[in-house]
């Protein structure tokens, strides 16, 4: 195992596109439905494992089939999912996406097993085994709030392990509890919204700045269409989006930091790592679900398409 993801694991189904809700039994035809592995954990678990990572997945899923059909998933990609406790009683967290002609995805959320996630379900050897750890997820974890969990990243990054972490929800009430981690994380990679609440910052590089002060070495706030701010001691730099086709925005940000880990893995520094996070995120804003298009992407292949700053694709939206 050289990264081990930790956190939110989610079922999503998808569907595209979806203009309304059909009214009364009417029904609409659709292009395309999809059920893919999808979180904070899960999704970066397999947008990692499809570039080559040797991955492996903690979190919990239930005793449902929700929970067997994750798993399959997760494993058919390539993700060790032993890690992955099932929960009697606790439903698979799933997510029912109707996908906008403009790539927008409203969602009905069940957070399920989720919730019950704790230090206790976890194998500290997993933990302080990998080369990078990925917290995906931990304003919603609310069992890994927890000072016997802290003092496990402790060990694990006085071991060598890399910490990094990435947010789920944009609810403020979570925001400040996701705050208590930070000391204990290497690098931080919210979105902006996310950054401004967590901070009350009234930019985004005030944000950065209030971030890098509570412990982090690295701050990368994604801005959508703006690309993203990277900020670290050396200094702020902005990286641009790609220019790409947008089909479904759901799964950008679990893409981003694959492509982030992944390259840093491979001995980039980080703005060069927030190049390729912005390659991946382009690259799945291309199809449905959070894996889409990874399929045969190759590092090599993704420090391409960052090289040449389109994707390989005709300029229409921003990622």
């Amino acid at each position: 195992m050289t990264v081990l993801t930790l956190g939110v694991h989610i079922v999503d189904v998808l569907a595209r596109p979806v203009e309304s809700i059909p009214e009364g039994q009417d029904t609409h035809l659709l292009e395309q439905i999809r059920v893919t592995a999808a979180g904070a954990a899960a999704g970066t678990a397999v947008d990692l494992a499809k570039l080559g990572v040797p991955v492996a997945s903690a979190g919990a899923v239930g005793h449902d089939e929700l929970g067997d059909l994750l798993l399959m998933l997760m494993e058919r990609h390539g993700v060790d999912v032993r890690g992955i406790v099932r929960k009697t009683g606790e439903q698979t967290a799933a997510s029912i996406l109707p996908i906008r002609p403009d790539g927008g995805r409203p969602s009905f959320h069940v957070p399920g097993a989720n919730l019950t996630l704790s230090t206790a379900d976890l194998d500290p050897a997993q933990v302080t085994g990998a080369r990078v750890v990925h917290l995906g997820g931990m304003d919603v974890t609310w069992g890994l709030h927890d000072p016997a969990f802290f003092e496990l990243l402790t060990a694990a990054r006085r071991g060598g392990t890399l910490v990094t972490m990435d947010l789920l929800s944009n609810m403020p009430d979570l925001m400040q509890g996701a705050r208590a981690f930070l000391p204990h994380v290497d690098h931080f990679l919210p979105n902006e919204e996310q950054a401004l609440m967590i901070t009350g910052a009234s930019s985004v590089e005030e944000a950065a700045a209030m971030l890098l002060a509570e412990g982090p070495a690295g701050v990368l706030i994604t801005l959508g269409a703006e690309g993203s701010l990277v900020a670290t001691a050396g200094g702020t730099v902005r990286v641009p989006a790609l220019r790409t086709p947008v089909v479904d925005t759901t799964g950008c940000g679990d893409a981003y930091c694959a492509g982030f880990i992944a390259s840093l893995l491979a001995g980039h520094e980080v703005t060069g790592a927030a190049r390729l996070g912005t390659a991946l995120a382009a690259r799945v804003a291309g199809g449905l679900g959070s894996d889409a298009g990874l399929g045969g992407l190759t590092l090599d292949h993704l420090q391409r398409l960052a090289d040449e700053g389109a994707g390989a694709l005709p300029a229409t939206e921003g990622i």
